[in-house]
């Protein structure tokens, strides 16, 4: 390989990149809409649902507005009411539980494994008398344990509602993310493995009963135009958004698979000298994040910044210990898992635009730190 420089420095989210790249189809799906003039709950959603039903391994689809009213949307088709609690993890973006509280629940915390995913162990201590539901998170593009997650709900007569919000097309046993419990909630901001060009999710399900509710609770609660029979919200995929879905919907496995490429790429380059993510035995992971764990953290994200490396940290204070949500009364302490690896994550730039060079510039610049640190003073 010849020698690497500035030039092979990765972007962080690849936008761009993959906008430039089906540019053409990109164009003519949204100018189809706007020559059609109807913007909203109309065939192209109707199609995008029928398609991302089908790639996920489901009967049904409902299109709706982010991936936070997805799951608030599936938790009130559930019959899910103020009192409830919901178990899910604290290791997770806030909108997870944001919807919890939009449904008037109260969500239960039960700490992380190695991998970052719900600790199933832990689930039956956090179950009491008020528990509705379990609310697995897919992070980072790999499945819980589902099979586990189910049988404890099913013990307990409780429903399961998948977060799978970064985890599109990822497997478990032959299994897509999102058709394991009885209902699966996607979002579509930009940066997901399938995403659109603004706000935008999914809920999808098996079950006729729940999907019916579903696509009314997203439309202010009708049964048809103006008869309303419960109460709903105004939480819909419009066109636009969802003639671009289908457009990538078509790539997203192309997509993955390159994902997949970049993080054995990493694994080799990094791999000695942080802790890099693994795959579970049975499971396909799809890499919408890729998040190194190192005791080093602060120290290596500066370094890579002066060197124009761009990081995050996904995500550096629990929800449990966010002050929106003190009065749940959890302190440090209570999750020690999730709060060891809130202070040793750090994501590199992980898309289907990041090249083995690019891989190469990064792993080169890790190790030079690693190596200052072992040598320097």
């Amino acid at each position: 390989m010849a020698s690497l420089t500035s030039k092979d420095i990765p972007s962080f989210s690849g936008q761009l990149e993959q906008y430039h790249a089906i540019r053409e189809k990109i164009d003519s799906a949204l100018n189809r809409v706007l020559h059609s003039g109807w913007y909203i709950l109309g065939q192209e959603v109707r199609a995008f649902e029928q398609e991302f039903a089908e790639y996920c391994g489901v009967r049904y689809a409902v299109g709706c507005a982010s991936g936070t009213e997805a799951l608030a949307l599936a938790l009130m088709a559930q019959g899910v009411c103020p009192g409830d609690e919901i178990v899910t993890v604290a290791h997770t973006a806030v909108p997870t539980v944001s919807a919890i509280t939009m449904a008037g629940a109260t969500p239960v915390f039960v700490d992380v494994d190695e991998t970052f995913l719900m600790d199933v162990d832990g689930i039956e201590c956090a179950i009491g008398e008020r528990t509705k539901a379990i609310m697995p998170v897919h992070l980072y593009g790999q499945m819980a344990d589902m099979d586990r997650v189910i049988a404890i709900a099913e013990k307990h007569g409780l429903h399961v509602i998948e977060d799978a919000s970064q985890a599109h097309g990822a497997e478990y046993k032959g299994r897509r993310a999102g058709s394991c419990g009885s209902l699966g909630c996607f979002s579509f901001y930009p940066t997901k493995n399938l995403g659109c060009y603004g706000d935008g999710g999914a809920v999808v399900t098996d079950e006729k009963a729940l999907y019916d509710r579903l696509v009314m609770l997203r439309n202010y609660g009708q049964e048809k135009r103006y008869y309303h029979v419960i109460k709903g919200l105004n939480s819909r995929l419009d066109e636009l958004q969802a003639a671009l879905l289908r457009v990538k919907l078509g790539y997203l496995d192309q997509w993955n698979d390159h994902r997949r490429k970049v993080a054995a790429w990493y694994a080799d380059a990094i791999g000695d000298v942080c802790v890099c993510p693994t795959e579970k035995p049975d499971a396909r992971h799809v890499y919408h994040l890729y998040v190194i764990r190192t005791q080093e953290r602060d120290g290596l994200r500066k370094f890579l910044e002066d060197e124009g490396i761009t990081t995050l940290m996904h995500y550096p204070i629990p929800v449990h210990l966010q002050v929106a949500y003190n009065e749940l009364g959890y302190k440090e302490g209570d999750l020690p898992v999730t709060e060891r690896m809130a202070n040793e994550i750090l994501s590199l730039p992980m898309h289907p635009a990041v090249t083995k060079r690019g891989v190469a510039y990064v792993g080169q610049k890790i190790r030079q730190f690693h190596s200052a640190r072992k040598t320097g003073p």
